[in-house]
């Protein structure tokens, strides 16, 4: 496999699981037992790592590209 799909592929994960961190944080999914439910700092992890996944995925499609 082409190391640009693994990076997408990684980048796209990543931005999945910070999604799921901040709507856990929201308080809209996730057990009520977890410690990131229903807390602020949760909302703001997630939506760094949601970047942070972007940017990965976005670099991933630029080597696909460039190829």
């Amino acid at each position: 496999m082409e190391k640009g799909k693994i990076v997408t592929i990684i980048g796209f994960i990543i931005m999945i699981f910070g999604l799921i961190f901040h709507l856990q944080g929201q308080s809209i999914v996730g057990p009520e037992s977890s410690f990131m439910y229903s807390n602020p700092d949760w909302i703001t992890y997630g939506i760094q790592i949601s970047i942070i996944g972007i940017i990965i995925l976005g670099t991933g499609l630029a080597i696909v590209k460039r190829k």
